[in-house]
């Protein structure tokens, strides 16, 4: 089976290329200092066009998980989490990722995490590692 990948974009390219630099890249609003996701080309909560990605530290902690026992894609090795990620940058900022290298039954609401890439092709996923 093979992975399908997201299409690179000009709003979301340094999102899922930032990677290959280790730079976890959210949009960031200049005229409201706000940074959303996912990429677009104006600020959601200004509309503002003043718009462009930047990099985040790539920290923050689990607000909600769940854990998968069912083999949705068969890359995926079971189980796996699957958790809402508040990013540290901005509260609010939240992003949906799965949790890797930690045991399911290890994982914790509250657990700080950080950004680790895996790359695909010319796309390097953005997963979430227990913080060190």
């Amino acid at each position: 089976m093979t992975r399908k990948l997201p299409a690179l974009t000009p709003d979301n390219r340094a999102f899922w290329q930032g990677g290959a630099e280790g730079r976890l890249q959210m949009h960031h609003c200049n005229a409201c200092a706000r940074f959303f996701h996912p990429p677009a080309p104006i600020c959601p909560r200004c509309l503002s066009l003043e718009v462009g990605p930047r990099a985040v530290s790539g920290r923050g902690k689990v607000l909600t998980y769940t854990v998968n026992h069912q083999a949705w894609r068969a890359d995926l090795q079971l189980p796996y989490v699957v958790a809402i990620v508040g990013l540290a940058d901005q509260e609010g900022l939240r992003f949906v990722s799965n949790i890797v290298g930690t045991e399911p039954d290890q994982v914790a609401i509250g657990m700080p995490v950080q950004v680790r890439f895996e790359q695909v092709e010319d796309v390097w996923l953005p997963l979430f590692e227990r913080a060190a």
